[in-house]
């Protein structure tokens, strides 16, 4: 984060609307902070889902006989 910090910086400097209640002869400690929203995140459509997918692509058989060789080596 930016982040400025001034220490004994003189009030009589600061700006009017910066200055109201403080004595012009005082020092004071100023912190400048850049304030940022986070970052949104973008929400991908189904048609970035589908182009960002990786080959190889199987078929629903494909994958209901991987699954079935899957159960398979669990029996004893």
């Amino acid at each position: 984060m930016n982040r400025i910090v001034k220490e004994h910086y003189p009030v009589s400097k600061l700006p009017a609307e910066l200055r109201e209640g403080l004595d012009p002869a005082e020092l004071v400690t100023v912190t400048v902070a850049l304030e940022v929203e986070p970052p949104r995140r973008k929400v991908m459509t189904l048609e970035e889902i589908f182009s960002a997918r990786r080959p190889p692509f199987r078929s629903g058989k494909e994958i209901d006989e991987s699954i079935q060789r899957q159960r398979d080596e669990w029996d004893y």
